[in-house]
């Protein structure tokens, strides 16, 4: 089955590739719902939901992914579920970046975006040195969107440029959507444009996520019916096959 599998992902990725592919990971609660289990429970197959879907961009060879992991909105939630998750993070983003991990096997460098002032102080200390770990990792990104809205983002970006226009460093001609763009946090950590973003659990919303670099005519935009924690290969070929369409038929 594995040398089928590898073969699969070896024809798939001779094809044109999504440079970079944003996942909005929905899902986890009601699939612990219909299964009678704990949230908990449902966020962590979420995690293994998402190892399962790095390993196969990574091996496709996509240079960027981008999950949108924790809303600023998201600690409105109970703080029973709110500190599940956090614990979460400290447990995974640890074991994520460990040696011989998945980050580490392909090379892929770890970027935290988000209003990290917003998280534990200890977790804050977890996600340096974790990047501190992959910062030398130079084949591919994987964006870990956490304490994040676009919203926020976009509003830190245009704070920093304004700071420059005060500093005398930009004239006011120089206040341009490219120059706003270039103070983006996931821009200024080096991820390429957007290609493909993707929503499990059958809601067709972007919750606040990455809406500046999904608002371009280059991004395809795909909702799907699962809860995330179901999602795998079968589920995102088809769009990586239309993907592929549009590359070939110029769309």
């Amino acid at each position: 089955m594995e040398t089928v599998y590898r073969i699969l992902l070896d024809v798939i990725s001779a094809g044109p590739m999504p440079r970079h592919v944003a996942f909005i990971m929905d899902g986890n609660r009601r699939y612990a719902k219909l299964r009678k289990r704990s949230v908990r429970e449902g966020h962590k197959e979420g995690f293994q939901a998402l190892k399962r879907v790095l390993e196969i961009c990574f091996r496709l060879g996509v240079k960027c992914v981008s999950v949108y992991a924790f809303s600023i909105e998201n600690f409105k939630r109970s703080p029973d579920e709110v500190n599940a998750l956090m614990d979460l993070a400290r447990e995974k983003i640890k074991e994520l970046c460990s040696h011989g991990e998945l980050l580490s096997k392909y090379g892929v460098r770890l970027n935290v975006v988000g209003n990290r002032d917003l998280l534990p102080v200890d977790l804050q200390q977890i996600i340096l040195e974790a990047e501190e770990k992959t910062r030398g990792h130079d084949k591919a990104i994987f964006n870990l969107c956490m304490s994040y809205t676009s919203r926020d983002e976009i509003t830190t970006a245009i704070n920093n440029v304004v700071q420059k226009y005060h500093a005398g460093e930009i004239g006011l001609e120089d206040i341009t959507e490219q120059e706003i763009a270039s103070h983006l946090e996931t821009h200024a950590k080096g991820s390429p444009r957007l290609d493909v973003m993707i929503r499990t659990s059958g809601v067709k919303r972007l919750s606040d996520y990455m809406l500046w670099q999904a608002s371009t005519q280059h991004t395809r935009i795909y909702f799907t019916k699962g809860f995330w924690p179901d999602f795998g290969l079968w589920d995102l070929l088809p769009i990586i096959f239309d993907y592929q369409k549009s590359v070939w038929r110029g769309s």
